[in-house]
């Protein structure tokens, strides 16, 4: 009997510890659970910080980007608005309208200076290929003598001829050859 009371003793002792065990298991397990509940919820808090910062980032970013875009556009319209000028049959004199366009270009280039110009000297069709590139190449420095003159610097513009070999109109008559004997601007941002 005194075996029995011992082997029963040592059993609720041996259950005893088991339940502390397990219990005590239990706890640790639920202040683990909770940590890592904890650390995912301050994580995820984290990351919306994160997202909504680049997000605003994002958003302020494509704005002046878009500002941007509408400025250049809005550049290149202009540039674009400078018409080519004419000139008369076997001359390089510039005309009052001529004048007056360069006068506005001169204008503008002053107040972008990131901006350099080509100008390109036609002719129209008549005479020698040697004659018309040499008189494309005369049409162009009038207008660039005219620019300088007007305070644009000479190193922001530069001559190229291209004679008769690029006509706007390859018919062969007087409204043609009008249209061809022309300077051509090419404004490009540097």
């Amino acid at each position: 009997m005194k075996r029995n009371s011992i082997f029963v003793g040592l059993l609720v002792l041996i259950f005893g510890l088991s339940l502390l065990f397990v219990s005590g298991c239990a706890t640790d397990q639920a202040v683990k659970s909770e940590t890592i509940k904890t650390d995912a919820i301050q994580a995820d808090a984290s990351m919306k910080d994160i997202l909504a910062d680049e997000t605003a980032k994002s958003k302020a970013g494509w704005v002046a980007f878009q500002k941007e875009e509408a400025a250049r556009k809005m550049l290149l319209a202009e540039a674009a608005a400078f018409k080519d000028i004419q000139f008369a049959f076997d001359r390089y004199d510039l005309s009052p309208e001529a004048r007056n366009m360069l006068g506005g270009l001169a204008d503008w280039m002053s107040k972008q200076a990131g901006w350099v110009l080509t100008i390109e000297g036609h002719s129209d069709n008549r005479g020698t290929l040697e004659y018309n590139l040499a008189l494309g190449e005369r049409r162009a420095e009038a207008a660039k003598t005219y620019l300088t003159g007007l305070g644009l610097a000479e190193k922001r513009v530069t001559t190229i001829s291209y004679g008769e070999e690029m006509p706007l109109d390859p018919a062969n008559n007087e409204a043609a050859w009008a249209k061809n004997r022309r300077d051509h601007f090419l404004l490009v941002l540097k």
